[in-house]
C-alpha cells in the first residue's frame, strides 16, 4: 500500500539489471542515478544498450555514402595528379596497372572506414571506458579508500552516454554539410585555416567528466576535491589527445 510506483517498477526488474532509461536519466538527473548505483552493481544491460546504439549509428553514418563518396574524391584526385606528373613519361599498360592498384586501396579504405564506423569505433569506446575504470581504481586504491570496480565501471558507462548525443550530432552534421569532416569541438569559434585553441574544447567530452566526477562523489569513491582534481587533469589529457589525433586526421 505504501509503496511507490517508483519502487514497485524497481522491484519487478530482473535482480541486479539497472533500468535502461538510466542512460538517458543521467544526463537531466546525474546524482539521481549515481546514488543507487551501488544497490544496482550489474552495468552490463546499460553497457549493451550503448555499445548497441552506437553501432546504429555507425551503420547510419554508412548509410550516408559520405565516406564512400570522400574516399572516392581523394581517388580521383590522386589519379588526375598522377596522370599531369607522369602521364607524358610512362605508358598506357604501366597508367592502367597503376590505376587498378589506386582502386584497388581505395576499395580496401573504405571497408576499413566502414568498419571503423560499425565496429572500431564501438571497441574503442568499450576499451577506454575499461581503461578509465581500472586508473580510478587505483587511484582510490592510492587513497586508502576501497574501490569497487562494479562500481566505477557503471559511472562510466553511464557517463558515456553523452557520447551517443555526441555522435547524433554528428550523424546530423554529416547530412547537413554533406561530409565526413565535422566534429563536436569548438573549432568553429577560431580562423578558418588556421590553428586554433578551439580545436580541443570539446563540450560533450567535458560533459562526461564532469558527471564522472558527479558519480565518484556521490558514490563517496573519492572526496569532492580529489574527484574534481582527477577528473579535471583526465580531461585536459583526454581533450588534448583528441585534438592532436583531429588535426592529423585520425
Amino acid at each position: 500500500m505504501g509503496i511507490s510506483l517508483e519502487a514497485q517498477s524497481v522491484e519487478s526488474q530482473p535482480a541486479g539489471a539497472p533500468p535502461l532509461p538510466y542512460g538517458v536519466l543521467v544526463l537531466f538527473a546525474p546524482r539521481r542515478v549515481f546514488a543507487r548505483i551501488e544497490d544496482t552493481p550489474a552495468y552490463g544491460w546499460g553497457l549493451t544498450f550503448l555499445i548497441g546504439l552506437m553501432v546504429l549509428i555507425g551503420y547510419a553514418k554508412v548509410q550516408t555514402g559520405l565516406i564512400d563518396r570522400d574516399v572516392d574524391e581523394a581517388t580521383e584526385r590522386g589519379l588526375a595528379a598522377f596522370e599531369k606528373s607522369q602521364g607524358e613519361v610512362i605508358d598506357r599498360v604501366a597508367f592502367r596497372e597503376h590505376t587498378e592498384s589506386v582502386q584497388k586501396e581505395a576499395e580496401f579504405t573504405k571497408m576499413i572506414s566502414r568498419l571503423g564506423a560499425i565496429v572500431l569505433s564501438p571497441l574503442g569506446m568499450l576499451a577506454s571506458l575499461m581503461l578509465i575504470a581500472s586508473v580510478f581504481y587505483a587511484v582510490v586504491a592510492l587513497t586508502g579508500r576501497k574501490p569497487e570496480y562494479h562500481t566505477l565501471m557503471s559511472i562510466c558507462v553511464y557517463s558515456a552516454y553523452i557520447e551517443l548525443s555526441a555522435l547524433i550530432l554528428q550523424l546530423a552534421m554529416m547530412l547537413f554539410f554533406k561530409s565526413t569532416a565535422v566534429d563536436t569541438t569548438l573549432r568553429a569559434l577560431g580562423r578558418a585555416g588556421e590553428p586554433t585553441l578551439w580545436a580541443a574544447v570539446d563540450p560533450f567530452r567535458i560533459w562526461f567528466w564532469v558527471l564522472v566526477a558527479i558519480g565518484l562523489i556521490t558514490t563517496q569513491q573519492l572526496s569532492r576535491w580529489k574527484a574534481i582534481i582527477i577528473c579535471t587533469l583526465m580531461c585536459g589529457m583526454a581533450l588534448g589527445l583528441h585534438a592532436a589525433t583531429v588535426s592529423i586526421g585520425i
